[in-house]
């Protein structure tokens, strides 16, 4: 069975999600959508709140899931999160990471993970 994009993106989602709680990482929310962009996953690891997008590509070509993320797409993603913390004073006292997690062979039994921390930073 072959998934359409959306649904393997949401796939994606769902197993970066298990495998950042897995690791320690607690799960805040998912797919916080504003005019600005989206936040697939926010999590807090410690006093540090994570911003994570999630990508995933059906081939490595033109450099991977990880490479797909632009300048264009950073900002969009840095937008997001700088309305997240106006809208969310709780978020405040916490450092911010940007994360990246990269699941390939999302639609099979075997997916696998890779988790970048400090992917990129709201200067890029």
């Amino acid at each position: 069975m072959s998934l359409d994009r959306r649904e393997l993106g949401a796939a994606a989602e769902e197993i970066a999600a298990g495998y950042l709680a897995a690791h320690g990482a607690e799960i805040l929310e998912r797919n916080y959508r504003r005019r600005l962009g989206e936040l697939d996953v926010i999590a807090r690891e410690g006093d540090t709140l994570l911003i994570v997008e999630v990508r995933t590509r059906s081939t490595s070509a033109y450099g991977g899931a990880a490479a797909s993320i632009d300048g264009r797409k950073r900002r969009r993603i840095v937008r997001a999160a700088q309305q997240l913390l106006q809208q969310r004073r709780t978020f405040a006292g916490l450092a911010v990471r940007f994360d990246v997690v990269v699941v390939s062979n999302a639609e099979t039994a075997a997916p696998t993970v890779e988790w970048i921390r400090h992917a990129f930073s709201a200067a890029d």
